[in-house]
């Protein structure tokens, strides 16, 4: 957009008579920015922000106040960690609610390098053929 001076008076006058940026774009026919620009290049007097507009620093003090102390439940027991065995660390795949007594990890022999045994593995990582993966 080329401002020519017929828009400059216009920017001007709805400048100072306090239209916001996007009012004036409006009116003219371009974007707030573009407005915004000439308006800093043509040294016109800036205004606060309409959104900090009227708010002093006073008003957004807070307001402290002493919560009154809230109990919390004790925390449960930690179970130990899954034990290895001879041939190296358990297969960690949770059976069971981990809340209910009768939780446990799977425990059978992990496969190197996995937290898992060979069956739960099968279960945990699931791999694409190169047709389903060409597919997707």
């Amino acid at each position: 957009m080329s401002w020519n001076e017929e828009n400059i008076r216009e920017l001007r006058r709805l400048w100072d008579a306090g239209y916001s940026a996007s009012a004036i774009g409006k009116q003219i026919g371009i974007t707030k920015n573009a407005v915004i620009g000439k308006a800093h290049r043509l040294g016109l007097k800036s205004r606060p922000s309409p959104i900090k507009r009227g708010v002093t620093k006073s008003v957004i003090a807070p307001v402290v106040r002493k919560a009154p102390p809230v109990e919390t439940p004790p925390m449960p027991a930690l179970r130990p960690a899954p034990r290895k065995t001879a041939n190296g660390p358990s297969c960690l795949w949770p059976i069971g609610d981990p809340g209910a007594a009768d939780f446990h990890f799977c425990g059978e022999p992990s496969i190197d390098g996995k937290p898992y045994c060979s069956e739960h593995c099968a279960k945990a990582y699931i791999t694409r053929s190169r047709s389903e993966s060409e597919a997707a």
